[in-house]
């Protein structure tokens, strides 16, 4: 495996020989990193950072600071009550939720403040660790880490397990250069992830991204970012099999983030094998009792409702308005959580439409101008994001402004897309022709549709070739 590839763990610790303010006693801080911490590290198949071993040029706060927010694991040495250490624990504590493992040495106890997190202690002889303390904390270290690449996820945050909901800190590699080699691996990978999605039949793209996941090594101590690339990849040529399959090896912390969890419920909904949709149902529900509304997680949520509705509707089954209403609660709520987020607006649009009560188009014209400025202030018809012009286009069709959709049409069909995104436009426009067949104009909602599906079956179609 490439080093760029490897999850990181960051060593949090004294440096050098320091004298213990309560026992007198001077420990050696690099011996117990390079007898006990550094190996533990190498065997739990992670990279040793060190801050004092870092090469990085620039202010060293700005690399710590990066390390402790991004690290995939960190570990702090407690001993000695480092004021600087404790500082830099704090400041991954209202990061990560889990994955900090603290330890210290066993002449005191640690402060009052910090009892409460899980830590391991260690057994010094004369300022030094013996060779059977040395093995007994490399074993207790790989043994914590694993438990936590295998899960479950258990937050040794005192933060995060005290307050509901607590935010974390979320940033991208890209903002520091402590982490240039891991943006170069990443796009070369980008780039290799490209070129494999791009060969057909798509049985070769297929292959050809297991070939880059397979060469990864164990998926168990891979960078998130990675694994997550190679996870949409597969998305991008409807390799639902694989995606489920490689969400179920993530290690815990990545299995447990919400995009993991968002894009496992995407996947199962649209593979709809036997009890697939129920477990996408439970999965982001879960989700969203864990972590709070978020249009995303709303938005897949209602897509599977809506589907739901679209499959009760041809087989006039009864539930179909229960679905239905599952459907435009779910995208409703989503809107409200993120109003900047239009797409479950426009969805709860177009399904309060096909409900038709008066309840359900008072709900249109509440809804409406709402999502309209939504897309409006990220470039309305003229944007260069796909879903945008494609909200624009359903709020035009939904509206029977028809030569706006035309407009909308034409630019959406210029975008490089995913096959499944021209679909999910072309089925809500079959909504809204179903809806409305008969009526004047309707024959140019027929037409647009017509024009993405054919755009999405060429795409498949270069991906079968």
């Amino acid at each position: 495996m490439n080093d760029a590839a490897k999850a990181i763990c960051f060593v949090d610790m004294p440096f050098g020989k320091k004298v213990d303010p309560k026992s007198g006693i001077e420990i050696d801080f690099d011996q117990v990193f390079e007898k006990a911490i550094e190996p533990a590290i190498v065997r739990a198949k992670l990279s040793a950072i060190r801050g004092d071993r870092e090469n990085t040029g620039g202010i060293i706060h700005t690399a710590m600071f990066a390390r402790l927010l991004l690290a995939e694991f960190v570990i702090a040495d407690m001993t000695t009550a480092n004021p600087n250490v404790f500082y830099e624990l704090g400041v991954r504590h209202t990061a990560r939720p889990y994955t900090t493992v603290p330890v210290f040495a066993t002449i005191g106890a640690p402060p009052f403040d910090v009892n409460m997190v899980r830590a391991i202690p260690y057994d010094l002889t004369d300022g030094e660790l013996g060779d059977e303390a040395a093995a007994a904390l490399i074993d207790a270290l790989v043994a914590r880490i694993e438990r936590a690449v295998k899960g479950p996820v258990v937050e040794d945050s005192p933060l995060f397990a005290l307050f509901p909901n607590f935010p974390g800190i979320e940033m991208s590699h890209e903002l520091t250069d402590v982490f240039r080699d891991r943006v170069d691996y990443s796009n070369t990978l980008k780039n290799e992830l490209a070129a494999a999605r791009a060969q057909s039949p798509q049985e070769n793209a297929k292959l050809a991204i297991d070939k880059i996941a397979e060469r990864q090594g164990d998926r168990a101590t891979v960078e998130r970012g990675v694994l997550i690339d190679i996870y949409l990849s597969y998305r991008a040529i409807e390799a639902f099999d694989r995606m489920i399959e490689l969400y179920e090896t993530m290690p815990a912390p990545v299995k447990a983030s919400a995009l993991a969890r968002q894009q496992l419920g995407f996947a199962l909904n649209r593979r709809n094998g036997p009890g697939d949709r129920d477990r996408a149902i439970v999965e982001l529900n879960r989700l969203l009792d864990e972590q709070g509304d978020s249009a995303e997680t709303l938005g897949i949520l209602g897509r599977i409702y809506k589907d739901k509705y679209i499959d009760a509707k041809k087989a006039e089954d009864p539930s179909v308005g229960g679905w239905l209403d599952r459907a435009i609660e779910a995208y409703t709520q989503g809107f409200e959580a993120e109003p900047a987020d239009y797409y479950p607006g426009v969805n709860a649009i177009n399904l309060s439409l096909q409900k038709g009560d008066d309840k359900a188009l008072e709900e249109v014209d509440r809804l409406t101008p709402l999502v309209t400025f939504a897309a409006v202030r990220r470039g309305g018809e003229k944007a260069d994001d796909y879903w945008t012009v494609a909200t624009v286009l359903e709020l035009a069709c939904a509206g029977r402004d028809y030569e706006l959709a035309k407009r909308c049409t034409s630019r959406a069909l210029t975008f490089d897309n995913e096959a499944w995104m021209f679909e999910t436009t072309a089925g809500n426009l079959r909504l809204i022709e179903s809806l409305r067949r008969g009526e004047d104009g309707i024959e140019a909602v027929e037409a647009i549709a017509t024009e993405l599906e054919k755009a999405a079956k060429k795409k498949k179609g270069a991906a079968h070739a």
